[in-house]
């Protein structure tokens, strides 16, 4: 078990051994319908495309940026099965310094839906929920 420890200056010594510490996190989500889904991304929410990369002249995946928010779509291969249930028990969050309620107006004016319409939360961020074509939900939270 590691411990931090005040030390006389007011700062803190690192624990030992050392505990992870992340500096970026990604997500790579397997879509059913990669042409939709990207779609959906790039038209309705608004991310911007990164790299597409193809296999045999077929585009696998595409990474996707919002800022500094990274996400990568793939292409299912079937090889879990095509049935298998996507986007169960995963919420992804974003924080944004954006207008929250024009964010989904726009969001909305470009045929999507919100699972969440903006709500202010008691801890003083705004939140609203969109469920992209496979079910995966973003939250997407004004930067407190």
């Amino acid at each position: 078990m590691s411990t931090e420890s005040q030390v006389p200056s007011g700062g803190y010594r690192r624990a030992q051994p050392e505990s992870f510490r992340g500096r970026t996190l990604s997500a790579s989500l397997t879509v059913d319908d990669l042409d939709s889904s990207l779609r959906w991304y790039e038209d309705v929410v608004g991310f911007t495309v990164g790299e597409k990369y193809e296999r045999d002249g077929v585009v696998q995946s595409v990474s996707l940026r919002a800022g500094a928010v990274e996400i990568m779509i793939t292409r299912d291969d079937g090889a879990k099965g095509r049935d298998r249930i996507k986007g169960q028990g995963i919420s992804l969050y974003i924080t944004t310094v954006q207008d929250l309620d024009e964010l989904a107006k726009r969001i909305k004016d470009r045929g999507g839906a919100l699972v969440a319409e903006p709500a202010d939360m008691p801890w003083g961020a705004r939140v609203m929920r969109v469920k992209d074509p496979d079910g995966f939900t973003f939250a997407i939270s004004s930067d407190v």
